[in-house]
């Protein structure tokens, strides 16, 4: 293969032993799970794997999904992990890396807050794109307020222009956060050359941390963290964000003990606590392979 983590059109097609006209199908109708790049389809290899071992007629049982929750990390999900005393195990590094575990199978489900590339949907696009023909679903968690956390004393600060020569939190590449960054400084005609990064940060939290400890200016954060460390927030945009879900793991006692008690007046009571979200509508259905 010419990449370890993708393959090519005529890559798959020679794995599969099929025409190159049958994978663009394939793509076409979002049964394999692929990525567009430089206008290019490239698959993922653990993708890929997982999607043959999920249509493989061999007769063979598949081992059951470990109990981990996958993808970007939520505050208040983390939180509902804990308090619920679901049993399940956590494994949060971004929305891409989420998705792409859970496509081969390691973990029951993902968080996730990604926007199209068009800035119109959260979540949908990516998803039907990548898990067309798989055993998943994706439900409402949480619409999140997110902007720009500032440091105590910084000030001229009020929208993501002003971030120019500023020393900025980055998130890791491909993370949801970071997708959005990238996509809220090119349209306020920002580039990563115009403002001092600071060292990436892997959760919300930790992103937050840097800006309260003086190790940056600003960072793209939630604002139930900016009211945390009791920080400067300047409110740019309402995220959603979600949780893929592994059909048959859904009604296992892990996801059904954590769902229930996400619908409790507890973890209501805590997100108003919290702030920045609402909690309209979740464990709704949003997309249903």
């Amino acid at each position: 293969m010419s990449d370890p983590e993708f393959m090519t059109v005529p890559e798959l097609a020679a794995l599969l032993r099929i025409k190159e006209r049958k994978v663009y199908d394939l793509a076409a109708s979002g049964e394999v799970p692929c990525t567009r790049a430089t206008g290019k389809l490239l698959f993922p290899e653990r993708g890929i794997r997982a999607w043959l071992d999920d249509h493989s007629d061999g007769g063979l049982a598949k081992p059951p999904r470990p109990a981990v929750l996958l993808g970007s990390h939520d505050p208040l999900l983390d939180w509902a992990v804990r308090e619920s005393r679901c049993g399940l195990a956590s494994y949060f590094d971004g929305s891409s890396d989420g998705l792409t575990r859970f496509l081969a199978r390691e973990g029951v489900a993902a968080g996730l807050h990604l926007l199209d590339a068009e800035g119109r949907e959260w979540n949908i696009p990516t998803v039907a794109r990548t898990c067309g023909g798989r055993n998943a679903v994706l439900v409402r968690f949480a619409k999140r307020a997110r902007g720009l956390v500032l440091g105590r004393e910084v000030s001229g600060v009020a929208e993501m222009a002003d971030l120019k020569g500023r020393r900025v939190v980055p998130r890791q590449p491909d993370s949801g956060s970071d997708v959005l960054f990238v996509q809220l400084a090119a349209k306020a005609g920002l580039r990563s050359g115009d403002m001092d990064l600071a060292e990436i940060a892997r959760t919300e939290t930790e992103a937050v941390q840097a800006v309260a400890r003086g190790d940056a200016e600003a960072t793209l954060g939630l604002e139930t963290l900016a009211k945390d460390f009791g920080l400067p927030f300047v409110p740019l945009i309402e995220e959603r964000f979600d949780l893929l879900v592994h059909r048959r793991a859904w009604f296992d006692t892990p996801l059904q003990r954590l769902m229930t008690f996400c619908q409790s007046e507890a973890m209501m009571a805590r997100a108003e606590h919290m702030g920045g979200y609402d909690l309209t509508g979740l464990g709704t259905v949003r997309w249903n392979a």
